[in-house]
């Protein structure tokens, strides 16, 4: 039977992106599977592709499997890539409603900057670069990207800057197109411009590749920026597996290039030293906290028994005392690090420091209770506009009435105005703070 007449019994209904073939989410046991038709060629051709994504830690959806040989009452019918459903994900068109804070939409963009960024350093050209072929997750105040459709990618040894620009030039021009999309709709605050929004893109990304693959030169007695280019790229999230540095003639220069650039840098660490999966910016967070409570113990415990002390005393403890019923609202990464802002807040309220068992139960009942089920990807969309098909959610809305967004308690002390956000990869500032904290350390 095609896709689009199997009844709803056998469907889940969740948001996605917008799509030239016929996807369906279907439940199997307890797990739920995106189902695509496509041709058989195309089909087998992304299933190969997603999986050597996986293999070389590219975020992206599981392949697992392409139905073939289907067949109808009409004759034979186009075969079916599967894919497993990534848990917490949610497309960009369910995270942009009438008032998304500007801020929201620079955190998606970094988002997706690091994601093709991270193709592209693995010899991989997307060739559809669009946002509606990434699912988001919550990372920490940030936002991790995932790719989800690779039907026109290829994967080379390395890839040509002429492909790069190539990759970038069809990412500037269907984005530009989503966002005049979102304009249209009402969706797209009025201080971000489609055209400025396409052009702060291409200068991130352009940044965030000189960090990783520039060639950097300094005089003889400036070896500690070596150190300072490592932390950066540590800061941004990359570990450096090898470094080609090479002298002047005379001795008296020095130039540098990172070699093997690799992502993952404190979510590695992080599960080394408890087995957590985490994305990046939730991994560097969790760490933070251990390190803290790392501080309070003997100085001769090893890490890794610090680490296990952490995980059962401080981690462990905190999920377990989520609702079952409350069990979908975050994933345990995303929820510990909203534990702790909420941790921090309230001990600047009541002038102590507030035990995280304590804090826990108060974000649980304050906080976490009101805020959207994400699990499943549903984001609140009861709250919001009737879909004019539930299973289908590429046909749009079937009320364009002007309701209120949805409420979301971390979204508003995220983008509190009395904190400070980036706009963007401040390179500079890295530097600048890498610099000074290496002139302390000689000194």
């Amino acid at each position: 039977m095609p896709l689009e007449e199997w009844p709803s019994d056998y469907l889940v209904a969740l948001p996605r992106g917008i799509s030239r073939h016929v996807v369906r989410f279907i439940q199997v046991g307890d797990d739920i599977v995106a189902a695509k038709e496509i041709l058989e060629e195309v089909a087998v051709g992304e299933y190969r592709l997603l999986t050597e994504l996986r293999r070389l830690g590219i975020p992206s959806v599981e392949p697992l499997g392409v139905v073939l040989g289907r067949t109808g009452p009409d004759g034979a019918l186009d075969p079916v890539l599967l894919t497993k459903h990534l848990p917490f994900s949610l497309p960009y068109r369910a995270l942009f409603y009438r008032g998304v804070k500007s801020e929201t939409v620079q955190r998606l963009l970094d988002a997706m900057v690091v994601l093709l960024a991270r193709l592209h350093l693995n010899g991989f050209f997307w060739g559809d670069v669009s946002l509606s072929n990434i699912l988001f997750r919550r990372d920490a105040g940030e936002f991790a990207a995932y790719l989800v459709d690779a039907e026109t990618g290829e994967i080379h040894a390395r890839l040509t800057p002429g492909q790069r620009r190539h990759d970038l030039e069809i990412a500037t021009t269907n984005l530009y197109g989503e966002f005049l999309d979102l304009e249209a709709g009402g969706l797209l605050d009025e201080s971000l411009s489609p055209e400025w929004l396409v052009r702060t893109i291409e200068e991130r990304y352009h940044q965030l590749w000189n960090e990783l693959t520039g060639i950097e030169e300094f005089s003889d007695n400036e070896m500690h920026r070596l150190e300072g280019r490592v932390r950066r790229l540590n800061a941004l999230g990359f570990d450096v597996a090898e470094i080609d540095v090479s002298t002047s003639a005379d001795g008296r220069k020095v130039r540098m290039q990172p070699k093997v650039v690799d992502a993952g840098h404190h979510s590695r660490r992080l599960m080394r030293l408890t087995g957590i999966d985490a994305e990046e910016h939730q991994a560097r967070r969790l760490l933070n906290d251990m390190d803290t409570y790392r501080a309070g113990l003997p100085s001769n415990m090893p890490e890794s028994v610090a680490a296990h002390k952490w995980l059962v005393e401080v981690f462990e403890p905190a999920i377990n005392s989520i609702p079952a019923e409350l069990s979908g609202k975050r994933e345990p990464a995303q929820f510990f690090h909203e534990l702790l802002d909420y941790r921090w807040y309230q001990s600047q309220r009541e002038d102590r420091s507030v035990p995280t068992e304590e804090a826990a139960r108060g974000y649980i009942n304050d906080v976490l209770r009101q805020l959207p089920d994400e699990e499943l990807g549903t984001l609140a969309t009861g709250s919001e506009r009737e879909l004019a098909n539930k299973y289908d959610p590429s046909q749009g809305y079937a009320d364009e009435g002007d309701e209120a967004p949805p409420h979301d308690p971390w979204e508003d002390e995220a983008n509190d105005p009395a904190l400070p956000l980036a706009t963007g990869f401040d390179i500079e500032a890295l530097r600048a703070k890498a610099a000074a904290k290496a002139k302390k350390t000689d000194g």
